[in-house]
């Protein structure tokens, strides 16, 4: 039976792979990627995951860091401990704690097409959502309903915009003479 082709090669030095990079790929590959700043920081390369976590007060597996009830088949249940370990990073916890509990900003926004098409309709038609509807600059066709939602939209994202629009509108026109 023959042999297959590459097994009685012997093996050769690549003079052309740059071995320099290759070390950095592998590096890179291998080193865990990590999004938040706090732990990005406070993280030790030496140590390996489960540890590192354990010195920021972090836990690596949840299920091991939350005391349990097993029940027992002798009638009294037994509560496993949870692992005490010393926190040795603690600022970072209070970093992320403090983070978390800052506000969101809200950064939904509408389309600049979308805001003049609701404020054409609003000025047109005011609350008259089948008129609206109906009018010829409703190139889509939006029923009643969509147009109704599309303005409710307007109003919880663009709030200050939406109240100084209607401010306008009502204000009465200077009559020139």
């Amino acid at each position: 039976m023959p042999k297959a082709k590459q097994a009685g090669k012997r093996k050769k030095f690549d003079y052309n792979a740059n071995r320099k990079k290759m070390k950095k790929k592998f590096i890179k590959k291998c080193n865990p990627t990590i999004d938040d700043r706090q732990i990005r920081n406070a993280w030790d390369d030496k140590k390996s995951v489960s540890r590192n976590l354990q010195d920021m007060g972090l836990a690596f597996d949840p299920n091991r860091s939350l005391p349990l009830q097993k029940p027992s088949l002798i009638g009294r249940d037994r509560e496993t401990r949870a692992p005490v370990s010393v926190v040795t990073k603690p600022y970072v916890l209070n970093q992320l704690e403090e983070q978390a509990n800052r506000p969101e900003k809200s950064v939904k926004t509408l389309s600049s097409d979308l805001i003049e098409y609701v404020q054409y309709m609003v000025r047109e038609h005011k609350d008259n959502f089948k008129a609206m509807a109906r009018d010829e600059k409703n190139y889509y066709q939006d029923t009643p309903k969509q147009i109704k939602r599309k303005i409710n939209e307007y109003q919880r994202c663009h709030s200050q915009h939406y109240d100084a629009f209607v401010r306008s509108l009502a204000a009465p026109q200077p009559t020139a003479q």
